[in-house]
């Protein structure tokens, strides 16, 4: 299905087509599990019912709503397509990530044509059920209050403020994957986790400054010493880095460790292009 705005959104004429609320993300929601668990995209977890062997159970074996228990810690969610209208936003997103680590698309088997039984898999592509199972659902995810998306590694995020979201796409230009990427990498993930904390999202500040902290030594090779030392100004008098009566803590946090996050993560993306520029003028 082609998921392009019609007229009344493009146009601004809907006030209720920008964002779903729960209810209807949890029906939009529904409707995508179904169609998977329909297409066989569970089958190597929940099993199948053949008319031969009666039920044939999947990896997690015949009681799947202990394990889903098991995995969450919360009761009454199984089965899904009968509680999640009524899921809350917790148990939704719970959900969510529980389906794509169960997610696996069919990709070999047979097919019993007594009493038109169906297919019986026997081989499976667990990445590319949980690709397609990504794609459909933050098709729904984006459209949820400010936005959210599911994570390759099946973490439920925060989408980045609108042309920011290159950001978080970019390539780092190093080779440095221990010191640099993992860092950044581990700091995106800290400032974008659901529910994460205004003391997360302080961390996650701290991280980036602390890889150009890293890098300052070559980046005072490549700006001036008065513009090296305004790029941790932020960090050392806004209560990121320090806690002493000199910091300045009366701002809206919640705003201004947004702003923090993205400045900082263009800020070391702009030092390693003018280091990796700068050192290719020396080869």
């Amino acid at each position: 299905m082609v998921n392009r705005r019609y007229y009344s959104t493009r146009t601004g004429k809907n006030p209720d087509a920008v964002r779903f609320d729960l209810p209807m993300l949890c029906r939009l929601f529904r409707d995508i599990y179904l169609e998977f668990r329909s297409n066989d995209y569970f089958q190597e977890a929940f099993g199948y019912e053949c008319v031969d062997e009666g039920e044939v159970a999947g990896k997690l074996g015949g009681d799947i709503e202990a394990q889903m228990f098991r995995s969450l810690r919360k009761p009454n969610l199984w089965q899904i397509q009968d509680k999640c209208l009524n899921y809350s936003e917790d148990d939704f997103f719970d959900v969510i990530e529980l389906l794509h680590d169960w997610i696996s698309k069919p990709i070999d088997g047979s097919h019993h044509s007594y009493a038109n039984c169906g297919w019986h898999y026997h081989t499976f592509d667990k990445k590319a059920g949980q690709k397609e199972f990504r794609d459909k659902i933050n098709d729904i995810l984006c459209d949820y209050k400010d936005g959210y998306e599911l994570s390759e590694k099946g973490e439920i995020l925060e989408r980045a403020e609108e042309g920011l979201d290159l950001l978080f796409e970019a390539n780092l230009p190093t080779c440095d994957p221990e010191n640099i990427e993992k860092k950044v990498e581990e700091a995106i993930l800290k400032f974008r986790r659901y529910r994460s904390s205004l003391n997360d999202r302080r961390d996650a500040i701290r991280d980036l400054v602390d890889v150009l902290e890293f890098l300052r030594v070559k980046i005072k090779k490549v700006i001036t010493s008065n513009d090296e030392s305004d790029l941790f100004n932020i960090a050392n008098n806004f209560g990121i880095r320090h806690h002493n009566e000199k910091q300045k803590t009366g701002f809206d946090q919640a705003i201004w460790y947004s702003w923090m996050f993205y400045y900082y993560l263009a800020t070391i993306h702009a030092c390693l292009r003018l280091i990796e520029k700068a050192e290719a003028k020396n080869l």
